[in-house]
């Protein structure tokens, strides 16, 4: 009996192995993959998904845009304004994976920015994200949602009149402000 069970699994070990030396990633873009992602809860407005993007592929890849369905998203950086300010403003040019190396999305640093949210994000919850790189290929990932007490935050965004104040700092909820004051 042991050998007709067996005689029986090895067309579909075969199958298995097969499509395990494609090497395709979900979503299409084979050799990037997002490591340790995560997301920070947010009952509404902004919030950010952080992890490691990894490119084991002999060429870098830019990602150029992200895209779910709990809210539009732009993928942004933290950088000096004119007034000597550190603020986050939308990354132009998107990320570069360099070939064989990362590139780290922290709460301070880059970080893939969901605005407008459509749902509160709580955590336990999952979040679903697309990335697109510059050829047009994507690659879809799964985010866990986490509270996170730091980043506090400014937001220039290239949309708005002034700057937009970001307290990412409370426990699911986040704080907008339009009125030009920076929380530096």
């Amino acid at each position: 009996m042991t050998f007709l069970r067996r005689a029986a699994l090895a067309p579909l070990v075969a199958l298995v192995a097969t499509l395990a030396a494609c090497g395709s990633t979900p979503g299409g873009t084979d050799g990037l993959t997002v490591t340790d992602a995560w997301v920070k809860a947010a009952d509404s407005g902004m919030t950010g998904a952080f992890g490691m993007l990894v490119n084991d592929t002999d060429n870098d890849i830019t990602i150029t845009a992200a895209s779910s369905d709990v809210a539009r998203m732009e993928l942004h950086e933290m950088a000096m304004n004119d007034a000597g300010e550190m603020v986050m403003r939308p990354k132009e040019g998107g990320f570069v994976v360099p070939a064989h190396g990362t590139h780290e999305l922290a709460p301070g640093g880059d970080h893939i920015m969901f605005m407008d949210l459509t749902t509160a994000l709580q955590p336990g919850d999952e979040v679903t994200v697309t990335l697109t790189t510059s050829d047009g290929e994507t690659y879809t990932f799964d985010a866990a949602v986490r509270t996170f007490t730091g980043a506090d935050e400014n937001y220039e965004g290239s949309d708005t009149n002034g700057d937009m104040s970001t307290d990412m700092s409370t426990d699911g909820a986040t704080d907008m402000s339009t009125d030009g004051a920076t929380d530096s």
